[in-house]
């Protein structure tokens, strides 16, 4: 895995997406992300995960018992669809969120803040209390008290999009099936897997022509 250093304006953050990530075999579980978008076409994800150390493998039963540390990975979003729509084989789905971009740069600098909290301070991931939906919430009800209520579609996150939808944090104008079936990006990520625009084009946005080359 390499890494590399990335500076971003948040004064030019305009968009916040939803990420989600159904489980082929348990539908009532999923992976859960968000992904920011910026004005010159950089999308960011953020992904709360467990961090697997060297012959290690992800087990929810196991993850009750503190045996898996927490890990926030920041991304580029590129990197972070891929690797579930072409080694995983899993659907990704990405709903557009209704948070402003104000909204959104409060949120994302409450998630860099835990981020250097848990470099000084680790924690242990849990399958029900700590993982990458409860974060999520975290996140949002610490800038908006009670925006998310308690709701067991949060502790069977494979119906997280179903409560966005329910909460009006995504858009909810069409019926879900329909809103479920929109977001599913995995077909368009293949399609565009290298190209410079991936991130528009999975979004089925128009890439200016200046841009193109």
């Amino acid at each position: 895995m390499d890494y590399y250093d990335q500076t971003y304006d948040l004064s030019q953050l305009k968009s916040v997406d939803f990420v989600m990530i159904p489980f082929n075999d348990a539908r009532y579980l999923a992976h859960t992300m968000l992904s920011f978008g910026f004005e010159n076409g950089d999308y960011v994800g953020v992904s709360v995960e467990v961090r697997l150390e060297k012959g290690e493998s992800y087990d929810a039963a196991i993850g009750l018992f503190n045996q898996f540390e927490l890990i926030y990975v920041v991304a580029d979003e590129r990197d972070l669809i891929r690797v579930r729509t072409e080694y995983r084989d899993v659907d990704v789905l990405i709903y557009p969120t209704k948070a402003t971009p104000e909204q959104g740069r409060k949120l994302f600098a409450d998630i860099m803040k835990r981020v250097n909290k848990l470099k000084d301070e680790p924690e242990y991931y849990d399958t029900l209390s700590n993982n990458c939906t409860t974060n999520i919430v975290q996140h949002i009800n610490t800038l908006t008290p009670d925006a998310i209520p308690h709701d067991f579609r949060v502790l069977l996150p494979g119906y997280a999009d179903n409560l966005a939808y329910d909460l009006g944090l995504i858009d909810n104008s069409v019926p879900f099936a329909e809103a479920r079936r929109r977001a599913r990006v995995n077909d368009l990520a293949l399609r565009y897997r290298d190209d410079l625009h991936f991130s528009q084009r999975i979004r089925g946005q128009d890439v200016p022509q200046n841009k193109l080359r």
